[in-house]
């Protein structure tokens, strides 16, 4: 089901993007049309809807690690917006692959059970860009304070739960010095913004590297009549 929906995302990112004939699916409508369509998975259509739940548990049980990324004095955090409009934010983080240790998961998103690394000291005039395609909409800095205290209009469930925690490591972590360092009060501050297109973006969507994993070619003239389009 990986090699599923990683063509899942191929079709979306490539193929949808850049040809107008063709339209979006959910990973459901495109599970279905594939196990329908090829002579490997037709023979298991009739356990699709089984093999489909099973994945989908089986990935909410997967661990996730990530990092919550502090400035030089602790005062902001950096954190991202999925790419949907009504998307949270959350810190930077990602679900770790098969034999992928913490510390490079964390690495590679910042790219249920959550283990974050607090990485402090980064100057807020860092570049940061996104490593995937479709997945994040915007990189910003963001005061802690304003954080516990809750920006208007901003989605901060996935947040919210660790800044106690957070603010208390602050404290038994930093000297009373940096902490009672006496600068301006800093606003939030975007860093990074996807440009939303209709073609290919720069930024590719991160697939599994392995060569015979890569090989994933699209079939139109196949496509469109199990889309019910005529070519």
């Amino acid at each position: 089901m990986f090699l599923v929906e990683s063509a899942h995302w191929y079709y979306e990112d490539n193929v949808v993007e850049n040809d107008q004939t063709l339209k979006s699916l959910s990973f459901g409508e495109f599970t279905r049309l594939l196990f329908n369509n090829s002579d490997v998975l037709r023979p298991q259509v009739a356990n699709m809807d089984k093999i489909f739940r099973d994945f989908g548990y089986y990935k909410s049980r997967i661990p996730v690690a990530g990092a919550i990324i502090l400035d030089e004095i602790c005062e902001r955090c950096l954190l991202v917006k999925g790419w949907k409009q009504s998307s949270n934010w959350s810190f930077t983080r990602g679900k770790k692959n098969t034999n992928e240790e913490d510390d490079v998961c964390a690495y590679m998103r910042g790219k249920k059970r959550v283990r974050l690394y607090v990485v402090v000291g980064v100057r807020d005039d860092t570049a940061f860009a996104t490593l995937t395609k479709k997945e994040i909409s915007q990189i910003s800095w963001f005061r802690l304070d304003g954080l516990e205290s809750g920006f208007a209009g901003l989605k901060l469930f996935e947040v919210a739960p660790f800044l106690a925690s957070l603010k208390s490591w602050i404290s038994n972590h930093l000297s009373p010095l940096t902490l009672s360092i006496d600068k301006p009060l800093k606003p939030p501050l975007c860093v990074w913004t996807a440009i939303r297109k209709t073609i290919t973006t720069t930024t590719e969507r991160r697939y599994n590297a392995k060569p015979w994993k890569q090989s994933l070619k699209v079939n139109k003239s196949a496509i469109l009549p199990a889309l019910g389009i005529c070519s």
